[in-house]
């Protein structure tokens, strides 16, 4: 955890992200089973009542967290600039892999207990939901006709790669990853598009 935003008492008004924002790092260093109303409270350098007065219970808070994080990682990410070429789609994906780790930590985290504790399900199939439609908008708008597969297919590669980059460290890796993503999917584009004409 860093100790520059560690038990740093949240601004006046920022209290409900601040706990949230805590909440990520608890899980990212600790694991899921690490988070706790107090753990949460500890980290945010509040009591644990402001915790409990904000989300009530320990699934109501990682619901909003879970909320969060994906809420933060779609706008820190060009996952759907909204322009419609290939290029600009997760073209900072490697330095949003470093600077967000505690997020993509959580959230991977959040995935591989889902598989031991099936009422997370829910919460994480809402999490791929979201990632995925960002991805099929953004691929339709590039032209793909096929958007939902495309944006599916584009999705887990990026997040393959992400998952790497958070475990390993090796940017480069992703970098090289990103730059062959674009170039397969625009000779896809291309070739579907001689091949209408």
């Amino acid at each position: 955890m860093e100790a520059s935003r560690a038990n740093a008492r949240p601004r006046y008004g920022a209290g409900r992200e601040a706990l949230l924002d805590a909440a990520m790092r608890v899980v990212a260093s600790t694991g899921l089973r690490g988070l706790t109303i107090r753990s949460v409270a500890s980290e945010a350098g509040v009591t644990h009542g402001l915790v409990r007065h904000h989300f009530g219970s320990r699934d109501a808070l990682l619901e909003a967290t879970l909320a969060r994080s994906v809420n933060l990682a779609i706008e820190t990410t060009s996952l759907e600039p909204g322009t419609g070429e290939l290029d600009d789609v997760a073209a900072d994906l490697p330095t949003v892999a470093d600077a967000e780790r505690e997020i993509l930590a959580f959230q991977y985290e959040l995935l591989l207990e889902a598989r031991r504790r099936e009422e997370l399900l829910p919460y994480v199939a809402k999490m791929y939901d979201e990632y995925i439609a960002a991805a099929q908008r953004e691929c339709a708008r590039a032209g793909f006709d096929d958007g939902d597969t495309a944006g599916r297919v584009l999705f887990a590669a990026l997040d393959g790669m992400v998952l790497q980059q958070v475990v390993f460290g090796h940017r480069q890796h992703t970098e090289d990853g990103v730059a062959f993503v674009h170039e397969a999917f625009r000779a896809l584009l291309s070739q579907r598009r001689r091949k209408q004409r």
